[in-house]
């Protein structure tokens, strides 16, 4: 099917122009499990603005993000 992880997904964001233009939250809409209500919640929880892009999260805000999916 061509699916790739969350953490897969992060890393290509630092390669790849398109993936690191990619909004945060379209990413999250994306993964299994994960709507839209969820995917804001989670960003506001973690302190990730709704307009951030991939390649400008910080280390703390992907760690977070991991850590959240890694988790469910």
């Amino acid at each position: 099917m061509g699916s790739v992880t969350l953490d897969e997904v992060l890393a290509l964001a630092d390669r790849d122009d398109v993936v690191g233009k990619t909004k945060v939250i379209a990413v999250l809409e994306s993964l299994p499990g994960v709507g839209k209500v969820k995917a804001r919640r989670l960003m506001e929880d973690i302190g990730i603005a709704e307009s951030r892009r991939l390649r400008g999260l910080g280390d703390q805000q992907r760690a977070s993000l991991l850590s959240t999916f890694n988790h469910n």
